[in-house]
């Protein structure tokens, strides 16, 4: 049976990693959505509209949901590679905790700290906008299995990583493209149609894509199907990151 006071205490512990520097953790990336807010609405409102919703509207639910994404991925993947750097990871794998429990707080939290800047961008961009949620269960969802897959991700990727380059190449080459060709600033139906099959192959489109119909009913692809794939994506990861912490791969010397 699971013991819960050791994964609870550590769920806490890095609840509180991310929370004494919240400024930088949840402040920042937040004035980094508004002020991509800023740049895009001024130059395109009232040139674009997509499924007939303006383009400040449409806008907002994709800055929320790669919000959400990157920042579920940074919390889970920074933890463990500080950890590893500084050598203090040893203390927690000394831990009777068993591989199970220890993916369930680290991903936990990075769920916790996607969705508090998810939902901070989203306070501070219904004080200047009237943004419909057609639908806030399935926006929600989204939401949530969005942060859980990228904060499993972001465990893979803490695993891997032995440096902060390595780390940051994660960011660079993997995240940032992905959630850039992902349909946040656009509607792939306003792409080639070739385009449009390369963007059907990327999991963060069908992550935005269902977050985005919570909120305005319409989407590009069938919701249904969004949660088919992004359901899919989270159980191979999550099955493969057990995987590894059960072997302890560049986690015990």
């Amino acid at each position: 049976m699971m013991n819960l006071r050791g994964p609870w205490t550590l769920f806490k512990k890095e609840l509180l990693r991310f929370w004494r520097v919240s400024f930088q953790t949840v402040a920042a990336p937040v004035m980094t959505a508004l002020l991509y807010l800023l740049v895009f609405s001024h130059v395109l409102e009232g040139r674009v509209h997509v499924h007939g919703v303006n383009y400040t509207s449409f806008l907002i639910p994709g800055l929320i949901m790669m919000s959400v994404l990157q920042n579920a991925f940074a919390n889970s993947s920074s933890s463990l590679i500080q950890s590893k750097v500084m050598g203090s990871l040893v203390f927690v794998m000394l831990t009777p905790l068993s591989y199970l429990e220890f993916f369930l707080a680290f991903l936990a939290a990075a769920i916790v700290r996607g969705m508090a800047v998810g939902l901070c961008i989203y306070l501070v961009a219904i004080v200047f906008i009237d943004l419909p949620l057609a639908h806030p269960l399935i926006a929600l969802l989204f939401a949530l299995l969005g942060s859980a897959l990228l904060g499993t991700f972001g465990i893979i990727a803490g695993i891997w990583a032995d440096k902060f380059d390595q780390m940051a190449a994660f960011q660079n080459f993997i995240i940032m493209p992905l959630s850039f060709l992902s349909g946040v600033f656009y509607s792939i139906h306003s792409l080639p149609e070739f385009w449009q099959k390369v963007s059907q192959l990327n999991p963060f489109f069908y992550m935005i894509d269902g977050f985005r119909y919570g909120f305005f009913g319409v989407s590009d692809v069938s919701p249904s199907s969004s949660v088919g794939v992004v359901l899919l994506s989270l159980l191979v990861l999550a099955w493969f990151t057990l995987r590894l912490l059960k072997s302890g791969y560049k986690l015990r010397g």
